[in-house]
């Protein structure tokens, strides 16, 4: 087995500080050290890895290097007794696709504790429609429950609404029975977040229109925000009392320029979301309603299928930010 070769995106950085993205062959005893290895049947395409795949050293440090932070696919080897020869598993976060090899690649091999046995309710391709995207979207609503908001508590913003968890999460809130607003820079985005079940739609630069005052009018009982800096900080000043306030992303910007007026004259509450490390007794309640009570009817219209030769471009559309929805990696179609 350890000579079996395999097709992955490799990306390489050189002296001259670019970056190239190429599809090669590698062999099973390239991989790392792990408990079990696991061919890989479906990948996803996540925000993370268009930034390892364009060389950010923020994501992954060591180059060569193959991306992809999510993978789904069926036990070859397992030294682990948990994992047996054809399950059928999933993997998403911890440290796969930053500087372990990651599901961007037909083969991985990992510790038995990154692992999570497929759903049954769930097929793989279904469980890569979600990915890290909508296991963090859930987190993100799990968040707000948690945090007592309610249906009747009052309107919810999704910023970042087209991206991959921002449109999950306006799906899985909607079919929740929240009232959802969706915030997005696209104008023609307007028909697709309707039809996941947006109730309104506002334009960035509206949102922003009075985004230097340190207090707003209160208008949210919660947000969803997947992009940070002066969005997430205007949405803070937005939301009223006692308000929860998810965040996980920072495609606009890692800067957070803000005032503690929400904080102590509303009790707004900002709670960080990270998907990669989350407990595994956590991830597991996740899935369970994902593939339960949570499932979604529009993850195949969500989605769109690509395979393996086509993620370089899509990664560029990503970071130029004109992709929408999610994107689903068919690994036993390379080119």
């Amino acid at each position: 087995m350890d000579e079996q070769i395999f097709s992955a995106l490799v990306v390489r950085k050189h002296a001259d500080g670019s970056c190239t993205r190429a599809i090669e062959e590698r062999r099973v005893r390239e991989l790392p050290v792990g408990d079990v290895l696991v061919r890989v049947l479906y990948s996803s395409l996540n925000y993370k890895d268009a930034l390892s795949g364009s060389g950010n050293t923020g994501v992954s440090k060591h180059y060569p290097h193959t991306p992809g932070v999510d993978a789904a696919g069926v036990v070859v080897q397992s030294a682990d007794a948990a994992f047996k020869p054809d399950d059928a598993v999933l993997c998403t976060g911890y440290d796969l696709g930053m500087n372990t090899p990651g599901g961007l690649g037909q083969y991985i091999r990992v510790p038995a504790k990154w692992l999570v046995h497929k759903p049954a309710s769930l097929s793989l391709l279904e469980s890569m429609q979600y990915g890290t995207a909508g296991y963090t979207a859930a987190l993100c609503v799990l968040a707000l429950q948690d945090g007592e908001i309610t249906t009747d508590s009052g309107d919810i913003l999704v910023t970042g609404a087209t991206g991959g968890v921002g449109s999950i999460a306006v799906h899985l809130l909607s079919q929740l029975g929240y009232r959802v607003t969706a915030l997005t820079s696209k104008e023609h985005a307007a028909e697709f977040l309707r039809d996941l079940g947006a109730v309104a739609i506002e334009a960035v630069q509206q949102f922003m229109h009075n985004k230097d005052k340190l207090l707003l009018p209160a208008r949210w009982a919660g947000v969803v925000d997947t992009v940070g800096g002066e969005i997430l900080a205007t949405a803070v000043k937005s939301t009223g009392f006692d308000g929860v306030i998810t965040c996980c992303g920072n495609a606009a910007s890692h800067d957070l320029p803000l005032n503690v007026y929400p904080f102590i004259l509303r009790g707004v509450h900002l709670i960080g979301i990270y998907s990669a490390e989350s407990p595994m007794h956590k991830r597991l309640r996740v899935w369970e309603k994902l593939a339960g009570e949570w499932k979604l009817p529009k993850m195949v219209e969500l989605s769109r299928i690509i395979p393996l030769a086509q993620v370089p471009v899509e990664m560029d559309a990503m970071l130029a930010g004109q992709a929408h929805g999610r994107i689903v990696v068919d690994m036993q179609e390379v080119g």
